[in-house]
């Protein structure tokens, strides 16, 4: 019956942008339909028993600075919504000898575990946390002349800086060098890149600034509030209908595509102008990622004591061996040792496993298709911090990236951001052209991660969207 109806508004895919933009124009006063191809609604953000009973995984995202932070989802009420948990240490980066870097909210706190660093930590982050406020339009949407320019460009001079360039700048030792490294290549971009720093900047001042949660019994959380949120508002959801050509949906006045340019045009080719086309055809995907979750019978047996008390942890080593990782993956080749992402939630979070047992999440960066399982480097370099982990494993699920992409659509070649995030196709994704969410065909918006400002659950992508959408629902 609910394909049979005329509606308002049709948003193909149930993400975080999807149900955002769901949301939005639901709360305007307007006819919304969801159709999501999966059998729960969620995208990156799905939460699963992927190993044992009662074991709870993360399938995809797992730690939210950007939702806690998201104007978005402060302005639908998702934010009031999630549990959110914070830990003691934001953000961990063990290295060789037993020790870390440790990222705490207080910048005067992480600053003083870095020993000679310590100031010029404070220096660099001070002025972006007061800024961030002024900046967060600006990193959380399409590209525009910024309203304060003072704060965008004592931003932009640093942003426009490598990874490399920045931390021995700045830097003298390995532990500061490592710790912003590690929060740069979220980015899965060479570490030598221009403008790569900025990944490091942005991560860095919000967790200052606003911390790097989870959502209490997992990322699904915040799926189960937009729902909730769209449904309060009239919104509906059909799972289990996969969108194959535009053609085929029910009568509406706008479609909006929660999907990546290869889906768009496999699905909307017919309606979009020659030039559009040739433009989504050159759109560029990233590298995948490989990804790991484990039930445990006791917590990892980190060496350092941050690690210990941080949910999130990045692994690989120094700023050297991390940049070697990620050119190797930008070359193609499978890194013996990789740069690896870890989440251990449950050491805050007891509600996603048994009483005493814990989950770990991780992943590491690869060429994109590839289909190499890499649990056993992934666990080699968990067991180079916290010798004896091996021990404490219960069960394992290994998705590579060729599984990604069969898990998630949008996960091209198993890139989670959809598509690459360097300096030519930040601002500019999926097009070079003013209004990047509009595509060219009367009433058809795309609204996915593909546009700005990117990967991240945040619904930013969706919200931009649905406001322009709502423009031709007057």
């Amino acid at each position: 019956m609910l394909l049979n109806r005329r509606w308002d508004a049709i948003v193909v895919g149930a993400g975080p942008n999807g149900l955002a933009a769901a949301v939005t124009i639901a709360q305007a006063g307007k006819s919304v339909l969801v159709l999501e191809a999966q059998a729960t609604p969620g995208g990156g953000s799905r939460t699963a028993e992927s190993t044992l009973p009662g074991f709870r995984h993360d399938v995809c995202s797992a730690v939210h600075p950007l939702g806690v932070a998201s104007p978005v989802f402060r302005r639908l009420g998702i934010s009031d919504a999630v549990e959110w948990v914070y830990p003691e240490v934001e953000l961990a980066h063990p290295l060789d000898g037993g020790h870390a870097g440790a990222l705490y909210r207080s910048i005067d706190a992480t600053a003083a575990g870095l020993g000679r660093d310590g100031v010029s930590w404070q220096n660099l982050f001070t002025p972006l946390v007061s800024d961030l406020p002024r900046l967060t339009p600006l990193l959380l949407g399409p590209f525009r002349l910024p309203r304060h320019p003072i704060a965008a460009a004592r931003f932009g001079l640093r942003a426009l800086r490598s990874v490399r360039g920045l931390a021995h700048a700045h830097f003298q030792d390995d532990t500061a060098r490592a710790l912003f490294a590690g929060m740069a290549a979220h980015a899965m971009l060479r570490l030598e890149q221009p403008a790569s720093a900025a990944f490091g900047l942005v991560l860095g001042a919000f967790a200052h600034a606003v911390g790097w949660p989870v959502a209490r019994g997992g990322s699904q959380a915040i799926i189960d509030a937009l729902t909730t949120k769209l449904r309060e508002h009239g919104g509906e959801i059909v799972l289990n209908q996969p969108v194959v050509s535009l053609d085929d949906l029910p009568e509406s006045r706008v479609v909006l595509l929660d999907v990546t340019p290869r889906q768009a045009l496999a699905i909307g080719a017919r309606r979009f102008p020659a030039y559009y086309r040739r433009q989504l055809g050159r759109f560029r995907y990233g590298p995948g990622v490989c990804k790991v979750d484990w039930a445990l019978s006791a917590p990892v047996p980190w060496q350092a004591p941050a690690a210990r008390k941080a949910i999130t942890l990045h692994l690989g080593g120094t700023l050297d061996e991390i940049s070697r990782a990620e050119i190797e993956v930008h070359h193609g080749h499978i890194p013996e040792q990789p740069y690896v992402l870890i989440s251990q939630p449950t050491i805050y979070d007891a509600t996603r496993a048994p009483a005493g047992r814990h989950t770990l999440w991780a992943y590491c960066h690869v060429p994109a298709h590839a289909d190499e399982d890499m649990s056993e480097r992934i666990e080699a370099q968990i067991e180079r911090f916290a010798p004896g982990f091996r021990e404490r494993i219960l069960a394992r699920n290994v998705l590579t990236a060729i599984d990604m992409q069969e898990y998630n659509a949008n996960y091209i070649g198993g890139d989670i951001n959809g598509g690459i995030q360097d300096l030519r196709q930040v601002f500019t994704r999926p097009t070079p052209r003013r209004t990047p969410y509009i595509t060219g065909a009367k009433g058809i918006y795309l609204c996915s991660s593909s546009t700005p400002p990117g990967g991240g659950v945040h619904g930013m992508c969706g919200y931009h969207a649905a406001r322009l959408a709502l423009r031709d629902l007057r």
